[in-house]
């Protein structure tokens, strides 16, 4: 078992983790609103004083924030108001003067640019070492398993479960996995014939490289060790793009499982678990850290499209509002949307992070100290 990472590293490993990530997503509005002739005042990376930055030729601040935790790009007219001139009109690039078309492409951008980046590292990895594909074949059950439970044999073929499709066996593991203790529907392919086998998944507690438990889903099947099939280089978009997509499928259902009552909030992880992960995967080596920065890519785009207020999903929410009623909301209706959005993410960030200090084992301590 590997000791945990330095402090130094947790904070360094996540520094370098969030900023790639939120400047991906930032440059992914940049962008959008440079084609779409939409000025931009201030890029900047990062929250509060001002450490270092510049000024370009066409008038934005490039900075840098001394709170690492998020970024953002503010556009010529972003406020209305703020954005008049003398004359009460818009400049011709302001942001709030575009269509609402033009303003819900550049918003979309953001999250767009994650999925993107998740989808190019993908395929770096594909490109160097092959995609994981071993063929979903049962070739071996362990006694007393979900499987052997099912009438499962060796040999049978898993082509899908609860209707989701199995193409290879790491797509048996990556479902099975998220889903300890539920009722399955499991199709097979047995002598040419498909069937139908109901069951329900074992559950089982894991420990990772770091000593940290986990849950996680059993259905009793072995394959015989890992098969990489090399991927042409005209198929690595696509199979990224499959891949990104599987996923952020796989993030859904584990959300949906947290709201419905199956899965504990407590795997919920907030900033200062997502630290502690960044630094064990620096400590693995490049290769795992850049991984998980295709999976928080993943996860900031998919969150960042949640239709909360403040959140750019919020925004897209607005925008979907104003072009079917033909007139946007009231600035008092989205003052008092976007302060509620605001209440529910600080209230969230509060409830992870007070979540991730007790799975450290900070409150037991802090009990005995004071018992």
């Amino acid at each position: 078992m590997l000791s945990q990472p330095p402090l130094w590293l947790v904070i360094v490993a996540f520094v370098c983790a969030i900023g790639p990530l939120v400047f991906f997503h930032e440059l992914g509005h940049y962008l959008a609103a440079r084609v779409l002739g939409v000025g931009a005042e201030v890029f900047s990376i990062g929250f509060g004083t001002e450490i270092t930055g510049w000024t370009d030729k066409r008038g934005t601040r490039w900075k840098v924030g001394w709170l690492p935790l998020g970024g953002y790009v503010r556009f010529v007219g972003d406020d209305e108001r703020a954005g008049q001139g003398e004359s009460g009109a818009l400049p011709e690039n302001a942001f709030a003067g575009r269509p609402v078309w033009q303003r819900f492409l550049i918003v979309l951008a953001g999250p767009a640019a994650n999925f993107v980046l998740a989808i190019l590292i993908f395929a770096g990895f594909f490109a160097a070492f092959g995609m994981p594909s071993t063929p979903p074949l049962v070739t071996g059950i362990q006694p007393g398993s979900a499987a052997a439970t099912a009438g499962l044999r060796i040999g049978d073929r898993v082509q899908s479960i609860d209707g989701e499709a199995t193409e290879s066996f790491e797509d048996v593991r990556r479902i099975v996995a998220i889903r300890p203790g539920a009722d399955v529907t499991i199709r097979i392919e047995r002598n040419g014939q498909s069937e139908l086998v109901r069951t329900r998944l074992g559950s089982q507690m894991e420990k990772d490289s770091f000593g940290q438990q986990f849950q996680t889903g059993l259905l009793g099947v072995y394959a015989l060790g890992q098969e990489m099939r090399p991927v042409p280089v005209l198929r690595l978009i696509p199979e990224a793009t499959k891949y990104t997509y599987t996923l952020t499928a796989t993030t859904i259902v584990g959300l949906k499982q947290m709201i419905g009552g199956e899965r504990s909030f407590d795997d919920a992880g907030g900033p200062v678990k997502i630290a502690q992960i960044a630094g064990q995967q620096a400590l693995l080596g490049p290769l795992h850290f850049v991984q998980l920065l295709a999976l928080l890519s993943i996860n900031l785009g998919f969150i960042n499209l949640l239709p909360v207020p403040v959140l750019d999903g919020g925004h897209l929410l607005f925008y979907t509002v104003e072009a079917v009623r033909r007139r946007p909301m009231s600035i008092q209706a989205q003052e008092w949307a976007f302060r509620g959005g605001l209440a529910l993410l600080l209230a969230l960030l509060l409830f992870t992070t007070v979540n991730d200090l007790g799975s450290f084992g900070v409150w037991e301590r802090l009990g005995r100290l004071i018992g």
